[in-house]
């Protein structure tokens, strides 16, 4: 248990941690996504349309993880790099069905690893059918986005969105492998964000405008835009999972401690700490109680931990909003710049 009374567990002042749990709220990209409302309203019909593509047996099921919406981030960087890079075809459509029924298997496994009870304000997979029933559908769902794939002509678009999802397995395998270990460095930290975050933001961005056939140093524009984005992204998201709520996220929260994930507000901590008060660490994630992690989580603000991580997310931002500048500007250009800016906004507000 901690000790709550000297050492780094300190029983926070109420000036310290007042309000923290509270201070990270639930991010609205909705506005951006305006101009480009009809392209996701499409995408939305397609996505459910896919049930019928599989047995009637699961259709069910298929039709339960696909109705239940999202905000639709991935889908929306496909149509809006496609329109900023030249213009919106079929083959896009195919793209950003293909990149979030990825993205919605994974979720479904993310929530059996996690046991999460509730995901869009709704049961989870898990929690309505259990952990069986989940982790096959989120196999029949990587499986199906990958034969959609081989609709495109260029083999180079199958290639890379086949990476990509291998990407995304591999950064959940390396987090589960390192739960509960306090030598997590903040490199190996970005490198598993990156697999399993990253890289559906940078397929979505980069491949959109390949579609387009633009120049290989123009494809690269649109590739680190959305490695950077989907960088920010997840450490706003970790940063969520510890100080937001679970009435204004729609999902379970409290996860990371709880299942041993080490994020980066946790891990700059942890970089000032003794062995001894690393070792108190240690049994506060491995046999504490619920009070113990908010404690923990509590401390994490006192030293620092949630500034440093919104700070480094504001710094992928920065960057995502540099490597636009030397394109041509037109709306959809001008749109991507703006979530940018507005994110590293939003962010300010909660540090």
């Amino acid at each position: 248990m901690l000790v709550k009374q000297q050492g780094p567990y300190a029983e926070p002042t109420a000036a310290a941690t007042g309000g923290i749990r509270k201070s990270v709220r639930k991010l609205s990209l909705k506005k951006h996504f305006d101009v480009i409302s009809p392209d996701l309203q499409t995408v939305d019909l397609r996505i459910r349309q896919q049930a019928e593509f599989f047995d009637p047996g699961i259709a069910g099921y298929v039709q339960y993880a696909t109705d239940t919406g999202g905000k639709r981030i991935r889908p929306a960087l496909v149509f809006l790099s496609a329109r900023a890079s030249g213009e919106a075809r079929e083959t896009h459509l195919e793209l950003a069905v293909i990149v979030e029924l990825i993205h919605l298997a994974s979720l479904i496994h993310d929530d059996v690893l996690d046991n999460a009870q509730i995901r869009r304000a709704l049961p989870t997979m898990n929690a309505k059918w259990g952990t069986e029933i989940s982790v096959l559908l989120g196999d029949c769902l990587f499986a199906h986005a990958l034969k959609l794939c081989t609709r495109f002509e260029d083999n180079h678009i199958c290639r890379a969105i086949a990476d990509a999802a291998n990407e995304v397995c591999t950064g959940e395998i390396l987090q589960t492998q390192r739960r509960f270990d306090l030598k997590l460095s903040v490199p190996d930290y970005t490198k598993i964000i990156s697999m399993k975050t990253a890289a559906l933001f940078r397929v979505s961005s980069e491949l959109a405008a390949a579609l387009n056939q633009v120049s290989e140093e123009e494809r690269n524009v649109y590739r680190v835009y959305g490695e950077t984005l989907g960088l920010a992204y997840q450490i706003y998201d970790d940063c969520l999972d510890l100080y937001g709520t679970e009435s204004g996220s729609g999902k379970t929260l409290g996860t990371d401690l709880k299942k041993g994930k080490l994020t980066l507000p946790m891990l700059h901590m942890l970089q000032q700490l003794d062995e001894r008060a690393l070792a108190d660490v240690s049994e506060a994630l491995l046999h504490g109680s619920d009070a113990d992690r908010q404690l923990l989580a509590d401390r994490v603000v006192e030293m620092g931990g949630l500034s440093y991580s919104i700070r480094k997310a504001q710094d992928h931002l920065e960057k995502a909003h540099r490597m636009l500048l030397g394109l041509r500007e037109n709306e959809h250009v001008g749109i991507l710049k703006s979530i940018a800016r507005s994110f590293i906004d939003e962010l300010e507000s909660m540090k």
